[in-house]
């Protein structure tokens, strides 16, 4: 396997695996990778770092702040650090990548 490369098909059978919803996959500095894959429910509170959202299955609503929009695989979505937001009337294939970066944001 490539070092720095991760497929969405090895991270989807990591998570597989797993009892959580997500899954650390890579790490670098202050960046780190996961795969995230709710059930039924996003159970997410705000974070306290600036995070990216690449969708990379399915659809869902997406909520931040109490603005929502619909997602599909291949969107882009940034969240602040300390923003409310969820995924909801998601897909059942619907999995995200999840970017974290930069140093903690305190509130």
């Amino acid at each position: 396997m490539f070092p720095n490369k991760v497929s969405l098909a090895e991270a989807t059978e990591k998570l597989s695996q797993h009892t959580k919803e997500f899954l650390l996959l890579f790490q670098n500095g202050t960046l780190e990778l996961e795969l995230y894959k709710p059930h039924l429910v996003d159970r997410q509170t705000p974070h306290d770092r600036d995070e990216v959202y690449i969708i990379a299955t399915g659809e869902a609503t997406f909520e931040l702040e109490g603005k929502t929009t619909e997602v599909k695989t291949g969107d882009f979505l940034f969240v602040p650090a300390h923003a409310v937001h969820k995924f909801s009337a998601f897909s059942e294939d619907f999995s995200t990548w999840v970017l974290f970066f930069g140093p903690v944001v305190e509130k």
